[in-house]
């Protein structure tokens, strides 16, 4: 890090990038097509971008060394980008939205249920799901998968993270949560300082069910700490992990935040990158084909477990893959906090930087041909030709996703549950088209039909 006051006025220059007269600078190309504007931006002016958003410098970096300088190197002089500090109105100081001693020390009261050793726990709850749920598809049905998928995670998380008795409250959770996201989707426009004021109705519905979700969640807390021995859930390894820290632990607060923070980002991201995966091997014939393989060698007729996972390694690539073609976390931002050097650059305090996984999953110097779906780019010899921040769909650094471990066997077992009795195919005419929100929805959902294997 380094104060703007030391770099050299050589070096004070501002990277290329586009002009424009309008109010908002380019807030509104930003808001209508985000993917389509930072891919302009790469593709225009290179790996070192400027423009202005609201009278404020952003920087739009596209280069891994320069991703580096940001999350890791120079990862103290950032603090979350405006998006994640509104969503504090709903997560609260869970891992996504603190900062600073908060995060720190949240993550190391967090990371035991996150541990390998604690993993394997989850996997069989998992298989669970997802075996119940593919014996309620039909032969020759037409689903959106979209919203199967949805259902699907939100169950699985609801078993691991709350046990399975509360699967109705956790049903009721996942609806709330989903009304909550798109309140949370219109904090980018330009009136959402005015929304969070004013008595709307979407502001009332918000609160109304926020109120609700902090009922249940702080009721399950409390069956918690009553029977702490019971249980072998995530909200279970949390409370007794920070039961034995020596600072206090986690107040009924922190642990709310938590929970909350852990159920979206399980139930909305896997939901989607699954959604993703379906589609890309209904257009893909031969990866298709190769899954299956895959999966009848390895398991036959039987189940898939944690112990299966180093077995299913095709199913495991074809997971990566889909992460890399739609990523579900499409872009990331940071704020400077004080006046900071990247890649020669000054970046000013109060700046926005912006890294779009979207952008560099989809750069041919490190993905030939990125459009094209193919899963054998994820050889362990191609991988470790990689650069660190090629691929990022987790995030990176002291603040990538500390359930990534945890996502990868999720997708990882889901998918092969699911593949070793279904072939979802799309419908003819479906229209896809991503929709980038909070994370990278299907705009029209996915209509596919249900051919069973």
């Amino acid at each position: 890090m380094a104060p703007s006051s030391s770099i050299p006025p050589t070096e004070k220059r501002l990277p290329p990038g586009p002009k424009t007269l309008m109010p908002g600078g380019h807030l509104l190309p930003i808001l209508r097509n985000p993917i389509g504007f930072l891919t302009r931006l790469s593709r225009e002016y290179g790996d070192r971008v400027h423009f202005k958003v609201r009278g404020t410098d952003a920087f739009f970096f596209n280069d891994p060394e320069l991703l580096k300088e940001v999350l890791i190197t120079q990862n103290a002089s950032f603090e979350k980008g405006p998006l994640l500090k509104n969503a504090r109105m709903l997560l609260g100081d869970g891992l996504l939205t603190s900062e600073g001693e908060v995060h720190l020390r949240q993550r190391r009261l967090c990371q035991p249920a996150f541990q390998p050793r604690n993993l394997g726990v989850y996997a069989d709850p998992m298989v669970e799901c997802a075996a119940a749920f593919r014996e309620e598809w039909a032969e020759g049905a037409e689903v959106d998968v979209s919203q199967e998928m949805m259902r699907l995670t939100l169950t699985t998380v609801g078993r691991t993270l709350f046990n399975a008795e509360v699967k109705s409250e956790a049903e009721e959770i996942g609806e709330m949560l989903t009304h909550s996201i798109r309140m949370l989707n219109l904090l980018g426009y330009p009136f959402a300082s005015l929304l969070l004021r004013l008595p709307l109705p979407a502001r009332k519905t918000f609160e109304r069910n926020k109120a609700r979700l902090d009922s249940l969640i702080y009721r399950m807390i409390q069956d918690r700490r009553e029977r702490p021995h019971d249980r072998r859930d995530l909200l279970a390894v949390l409370l007794r992990a920070s039961e034995a820290d020596e600072y206090g632990g986690m107040s009924d607060q922190q642990l709310r935040d938590e929970a909350i923070t852990i159920f979206l980002a399980g139930h909305e991201t896997m939901a989607t990158s699954l959604t993703w995966t379906w589609y890309l091997l209904s257009q893909n014939p031969e990866a298709e084909a190769n899954l299956h393989a895959e999966i009848d060698a390895v398991l036959g007729d039987r189940l898939p477990g944690y112990e299966d996972l180093e077995r299913l390694t095709y199913t495991n690539r074809v997971f990566a893959e889909s992460l890399r073609v739609y990523p579900p976390a499409w872009a990331l931002a940071r704020q400077a906090m004080c006046d900071v050097e990247i890649g020669g650059y000054a970046v000013p305090a109060g700046s926005l930087v912006i890294m779009s996984q979207w952008v560099m999953h989809h750069d041919p110097r490190f993905f030939p041909d990125p459009d094209r779906f193919d899963p054998d780019r994820w050889t362990p010899e191609l991988k470790e030709q990689l650069p660190r921040f090629a691929y990022f769909p987790f995030g990176g650094g002291p603040r990538n996703c500390i359930g990534e471990g945890f996502a990868w066997m999720e997708g990882t077992l889901l998918l092969a549950t699911l593949a070793q009795r279904w072939r979802p195919l799309l419908v003819p005419g479906h229209r896809v088209a991503v929709q980038p929100l909070i994370t990278l929805r299907a705009k029209h959902g996915m209509r596919m039909i249900l051919e069973r294997r």
